[in-house]
């Protein structure tokens, strides 16, 4: 049986989208760039330039049915990085990326997760969700700092650079939070598993820019969203983030790092 796969992204504001997806009839993949802050990263292509780079490569290594999926992510890890040795790869806030794949073999699901990019399938007990929320754990004064301000103040942006240094200071470290960035290494720390397909009716991949808003804002139910998916597809979602999101322009009802996420969503049905 063929998965059909819907999907869309769409940039949370005037900035590059830093979102990829990409669906074929056997898999799902979305990447959730994170934001440099303003920051300087040792590489001149960007974050948009990592994550199509980094989706390309994981996509065609996983066309391969028999690669387990962190090896497919170890291998397009290694070949991105290949692809811009003159850069300093080593610089801790080398361009980096979540990841999330749900791939179709055989009567299977395998799902792979790293960070916050969380994969939802709905089945007939309800709704359960993998996601890799280490990252959360993390310096959470830095965090709440971050919290007190309005988003487009300086107070908030100063205080979002401040974090994201001491952020990019553990990331990848066994003392910190994992996503992918320049070293295969992080493939060794994903969460895998397999589930049977019977068991799922359906199942969305998407970046936390979508997910926030049934975790975070807490505005619909996974119930809810899945109906908006089957009614009026990804955009229809992402839209729905946008039209809550617009009622709190600076963050005062939910704090975050932005007014708007990039947003990218595959909706995945047999």
């Amino acid at each position: 049986m063929i998965m059909r796969v819907c999907m869309d992204t769409q940039p949370g504001g005037a900035n590059p989208n830093e979102d990829w997806v990409a669906g074929t009839p056997t898999l799902a993949v979305v990447l959730d760039g994170l934001s440099t802050a303003g920051l300087s990263t040792g590489c001149r292509h960007g974050v948009p330039w990592y994550v199509a780079h980094l989706g390309g490569q994981l996509v065609a290594a996983l066309a391969d049915p028999d690669w387990q999926l962190s090896d497919g992510l170890a291998d397009a890890l290694e070949r991105v990085a290949g692809l811009h040795p003159e850069c300093d790869l080593k610089n801790p806030g080398t361009p980096s990326a979540t990841v999330a794949v749900l791939r179709h073999r055989d009567g299977i699901l395998d799902h792979l997760v790293l960070a916050d990019s969380p994969i939802v399938f709905e089945g007939p007990q309800g709704y359960s969700v993998i996601t890799d929320l280490r990252v959360d754990d993390i310096l959470p004064e830095m965090r709440a700092e971050v919290e007190q301000h309005e988003t487009h103040t300086s107070e908030h942006r100063e205080a979002v650079q401040r974090f994201v240094l001491a952020q990019r200071q553990v990331r990848n470290t066994a003392e910190g939070y994992w996503v992918a960035a320049a070293d295969p290494e992080a493939a060794e720390h994903t969460l895998t598993g397999t589930t049977s397909r019977g068991e799922v009716h359906a199942a969305a991949v998407m970046s936390d820019g979508v997910s926030r808003l049934v975790s975070e804002y807490e505005m619909a139910t996974w119930s809810e969203a899945f109906a908006t998916l089957r009614a009026g597809g990804p955009r229809e979602l992402i839209d729905t983030v946008r039209r809550v999101e617009a009622t709190d322009p600076t963050g005062r009802r939910w704090p975050r790092y932005k007014s708007g996420d990039d947003a990218a969503v595959a909706f995945c049905q047999w």
